[in-house]
Parts: C-alpha cells; sequence; structure tokens
C-alpha cells in the first residue's frame, strides 16, 4: 500500500459557485512532500473514501497543500461530503503527491482548461511565468461565476482568455491553436468532450506535442474479455480474474493492501508492478512507450494479454 499520512484542513473557502478551496496542513507544523506542477494527491475522508485532486497551491510553500473541488451533483458522494460535512480542524488522510501530468521544457504553452480542469493548470502556469516562457490559457466554463480562481489570473492580463459558454458559446480551438509554432507544448485538462475536441484540432501537431489529463478514462475495447490468473510473487498467490471483475477486486478480496482512488484509471493510486506477463492497459494515464515496457499497470481498469501475469505483491 502506498504510504499515507495524516493532515488536518485549516481552511475551506469557495472559490466559485459549487467549487471549495481546502488548506491541508500537518498536525505538527511538519514540512510537507515536495511536488512539481501537475502533481495530484489522494485525499482519504473520514469516512473512508478516497477521492483525487490535483494541487493548485504555491508549489514553494513547504507547509500548505491547496486543492479545489467541485461539487458534482452526480458523483460518488466525495465533493458532496466535503462542501457539507467536512469541517475545519478535521483530520484526513494523504496519499502521494504524485504526478502523471508533468509540465516539461519548452519555449511555448498553451493552456487550455474547462471547468474545475484549471486546477493543474494553475501551477504549471505559474511555473511558465516564472521562467519566462511564452504562454496562453483558454479556460471555459458555464459562467463566469463558475470559473475557479478566474479573478486570480485575470491578473496575468492578455495572455489569459477566460471565456464563460454564456457569453461566448463553446471554446474556439482552432482558433486558440492558430498560435502554435513549433517548440509548443499543448496541456488540456477538462471533460471528455473538451479533450476530444482538442485532439481533433491538434491533429497534424507533431507527436508529443499534446498532453490531456482526463477525469474519466478514454474508453476502448478489451484484448480480451476471458478470465486469467494473477500470481502475487511475494506470497506466490495465484488467483483467478473472471471476466466480470478487475483485478483490483480480485486482489484486494484476497488480502493485497492497494490503496485505490478513481477505480477509472485515470489518477494512477492502485499502480502495481508487473514481472512478469502482458498486461492490456485500459488506463488514461501511460504514454506508449510506458505501455509498451509492460513494467507496470493500473489495478482498477487493466487486464491481461497473456494466461498469467506475475505482479510484486
Amino acid at each position: 500500500m502506498a504510504e499515507t499520512r495524516s493532515l488536518r484542513v485549516t481552511g475551506k473557502e469557495p472559490v466559485a459557485d459549487g467549487v471549495v478551496a481546502l488548506t491541508l496542513a500537518d498536525p505538527g507544523g511538519a514540512r510537507l512532500p515536495d511536488w512539481t506542477p501537475g502533481a495530484h494527491i489522494d485525499l482519504i475522508l473520514p469516512n473512508g473514501s478516497v477521492r483525487q485532486y490535483s494541487l493548485c497551491g504555491d508549489r514553494w510553500d513547504a507547509y500548505t497543500y491547496t486543492i479545489a473541488v467541485l461539487r458534482e451533483t452526480n458523483g460518488r458522494g466525495g465533493s458532496a461530503y466535503i462542501h457539507q460535512d467536512l469541517d475545519l480542524g478535521e483530520a484526513v488522510g494523504l496519499g502521494g503527491p504524485r504526478n502523471n501530468f508533468p509540465l516539461v521544457p519548452a519555449e511555448r504553452y498553451l493552456f487550455i482548461a474547462g471547468g474545475i480542469g484549471i486546477t493543474p493548470l494553475l501551477p504549471m502556469i505559474a511555473q511558465a511565468d516564472l521562467l519566462g516562457a511564452d504562454w496562453r490559457l483558454l479556460y471555459g466554463g458555464r459562467r463566469t461565476a463558475s470559473l475557479a480562481f478566474g479573478h486570480d489570473l485575470a491578473g496575468y492580463g492578455a495572455r489569459v482568455h477566460l471565456r464563460p459558454e454564456d457569453r461566448y458559446g463553446l471554446l474556439d480551438l482552432p482558433g486558440f491553436l492558430a498560435a502554435w509554432q513549433p517548440g509548443t507544448r499543448v496541456y488540456a485538462c477538462g471533460p471528455a468532450p473538451l479533450l476530444a475536441a482538442v485532439e481533433r484540432a491538434c491533429t497534424g501537431f507533431p507527436p508529443h506535442t499534446l498532453r490531456t489529463e482526463r477525469f474519466a478514462a478514454a474508453l476502448t475495447g478489451p484484448v480480451r474479455s476471458m478470465p486469467f490468473e494473477i500470481e502475487l510473487a511475494r506470497s506466490k498467490t495465484v488467483l483467478t480474474v473472471p471476466a466480470d471483475s478487475s483485478v483490483l477486486d480480485v486482489i484486494t478480496a484476497a488480502g493485497a493492501d492497494v490503496l485505490s482512488s478513481c477505480r477509472q484509471g485515470v489518477c494512477g493510486t492502485c499502480e502495481i508492478i508487473v514481472l512478469a506477463g502482458e498486461p492490456d492497459h485500459r488506463d488514461s494515464v501511460l504514454d506508449d512507450t510506458e505501455r509498451a515496457a509492460g513494467a507496470c499497470m493500473f489495478a482498477c481498469v487493466s487486464r491481461s494479454r497473456s494466461d498469467r501475469l506475475v505482479i510484486d505483491l
């Protein structure tokens, strides 16, 4: 299981319609683990729920973390608990931080955010600005009041394009991306329809130009739907994974202690090391090179191309 520690909620304030920002700190005032732009944490709530949130505060503040949480009416209950029941001073568990969405060096950046997808991009923007890189942000949401941290972003001036849908309609992605030139990286985070539109608009750009972070995995058909075996290398236990069960469900039922959060293949929390066999990657975290290496997999969604996988548990 990933190492966890306890933090306290030291701040809770609204930053947009339906969005609250939480400030978290060590109860004894200890320094928190360092992190880099694009990183997220696993928040383990007092009710036992585990949820993933991007760190969106000052990465140079070694003693507090900041996250922002959208109240999701059709969610699994974690955001509702945070909005309604989580109080100042309460303890929460921390997993991570980990980074599946790192900011790579570039001369220029084009950032695209939809709704709460602004959160991982905030520290990226601060880093790009600190380094003197050329950058622009296109940020859309339903209304001006729903654009979290919109007032703070407006301080960057003409580099920031705030485009609430009730005033501007859908984001003009082709127009914004027309500013692309060699040496530019494109980072996007938001709902699946927005990311699909960004991918279409970036067709023809060089490989690895676009990097996205998803709220839900991009669905693809499984390579095989038949049962397969999982061997837990440390105990030599062999388990069968039925066609209608996940690897995560099977190994946790057998007593393996694996922390999980999204259960959709987007957060990277349930990563396990693969020692032998060929995983069928079903996540939206690994890139093509990492998938081809087959050295790890995410137990909540990924399965097996081979009859047996041996994992480091």
